[in-house]
């Protein structure tokens, strides 16, 4: 049996998807975290679909029974996992009748998972990550696949850390932006239908591809990176949590049919590595800055210097030709005083054209080869600059190329970021090219001294 292939994966993610608004990264992941056989927690206020997303990511595997419950301080075992059997106590055994309850599902969700009392979070722990049941005297293989827990906030309560470990992803889900009020207000109930769920020998066909996937030395130095910055931020992860997410990312090579983890896989840092929904920010960044470097540059050391140029050429063009200055002023102001008539504005505009080019100042052959040789120099190094951005986001953009599960609209947040970087340097070449054909075309004579003129101060890119 194969890996289900990519254009499977990515039709029934679009099924999974439709409706759901703003709800792209959650589908991924949940969808992810099972075919990896882990498990999600989902983070954010009632209404936002959380239950929603575990009961379509049920329907995308074939056969996986369904198990959901909302938990509370007072819920029993009994709801959790089946009533005591009545028979098996006439025998002095003490079992549990688990079918149709927890210990026989394949997808469960557990709304307000962290207000279950301790008898029911151990019993939670062995079956999250030891896929087995204590049932009277005897432990029993279950069929989880994956548990999608649900809560209004992450857990303050040092006893529930270790439940909290069991969750991988841990993914916050908040209400509609302000974009997408409109459309949520416009959305039309819809029967969902998912074509062609996933098998259970096609989810073992993805962990097998998934145990062939190398670990690179890209991916390597991505995580060590992380690691130091993460200790750098008081941010701890425990080792188990590193082997969980990388069998993960594994899965989401192996599917995509790569050989290899590389350091894109990172995306889901955010949702791997933070203690809460306040972390994602910060990891976000440190993913999109410190690993990809992929944030807008605005230049401002170029900008700075086409600013520069630009002013001492406004300078130097508008600088009178000190000798014959008030002599020239006059002529204009004559010509001026007798325009009233047809053949006085005539005049002066004839006058005008002659005078305009004997008020400005003349440079000599060498100032001006000074000036051009000085915008080229700093040219040269927005060219360089200009084509570096270019290469880096064509370089991203065919990396991206079949990424299966990163979501569209990160995938978009990073091209852009390059694509700005890419306008702003483009627009100050251009700046700087007109500005240095300006240079060239001053007024020249070829008497004067022929002393170069002091160089405009301008930063350097290192500066």
């Amino acid at each position: 049996m194969t890996p289900p292939a990519p254009a499977r994966l990515a039709a029934l993610l679009e099924s999974l998807e439709a409706g759901l608004l703003e709800r792209q990264t959650a589908v991924r992941l949940t969808l992810l975290a099972a075919l990896s056989g882990e498990h999600v927690l989902l983070i954010g206020p009632p209404g936002t679909a959380k239950s929603e997303l575990a009961r379509r990511l049920h329907r995308a595997f074939d056969g996986a029974r369904y198990f959901e419950r909302l938990l509370t301080r007072f819920s029993t075992p009994e709801e959790l996992f089946g009533p005591l059997s009545l028979k098996a106590l006439e025998d002095d055994r003490y079992e549990r009748l688990t079918d149709g309850f927890l210990p026989t599902a394949g997808i469960a969700f557990l709304d307000e998972v962290f207000k279950a009392n301790s008898a029911i979070l151990n019993a939670l722990l062995t079956l999250l990550n030891e896929r087995e049941f204590d049932n009277g005297s005897g432990r029993e293989r279950t069929p989880l696949v994956s548990v999608v827990g649900a809560s209004n906030e992450v857990p303050g309560d040092e006893a529930l850390q270790a439940f909290f470990d069991r969750f991988i992803l841990r993914i916050p889900v908040l209400p509609v932006s302000d974009d997408a009020f409109t459309a949520l207000l416009q959305l039309r109930p819809q029967a969902l239908a998912v074509e062609q769920p996933l098998s259970a020998d096609e989810r073992g066909a993805a962990l097998q591809a998934a145990a062939h996937v190398a670990l690179g030395e890209e991916s390597l130095a991505a995580f060590r990176s992380l690691r130091a910055w993460l200790r750098a931020q008081s941010l701890p992860m425990s080792d188990r949590r590193w082997r969980q997410w990388l069998q993960l990312l594994r899965v989401s090579a192996a599917t995509e049919g790569r050989a290899e983890v590389d350091a894109l896989d990172l995306w889901t840092a955010p949702f791997v590595a933070g203690a809460g929904p306040e972390d994602v920010p910060r990891l976000q960044a440190w993913f999109e800055r410190d690993l990809l470097g992929a944030v807008p540059q605005d230049a401002p050391w170029l900008t700075r210097a086409v600013e520069a140029f630009e002013k001492q050429l406004e300078i130097e063009q508008s600088a009178p030709d000190d000798p014959d200055a008030a002599n020239a002023a006059g002529k204009l102001a004559l010509a001026r005083s007798i325009s009233g008539s047809e053949d006085g504005a005539r005049m002066l505009r004839i006058v005008s054209d002659t005078l305009e080019d004997k008020l400005r100042r003349r440079y000599s052959p060498v100032h001006v080869e000074a000036r051009v040789a000085q915008v080229d120099e700093i040219l040269a190094q927005a060219r360089a600059q200009h084509a570096a951005a270019a290469q880096a986001r064509s370089a991203l953009a065919q990396r991206l190329q079949g990424r299966l599960w990163l979501p569209p609209e990160l995938a978009q947040r990073l091209l852009d970021a390059h694509g700005h970087t890419c306008a702003v340097l483009a627009d100050l070449v251009e700046r700087l090219a007109r500005t240095r054909d300006a240079f060239g075309a001053l007024p020249l004579d070829a008497q004067l001294d022929a002393a170069a003129p002091t160089p405009v101060l301008v930063e350097t890119a290192s500066a």
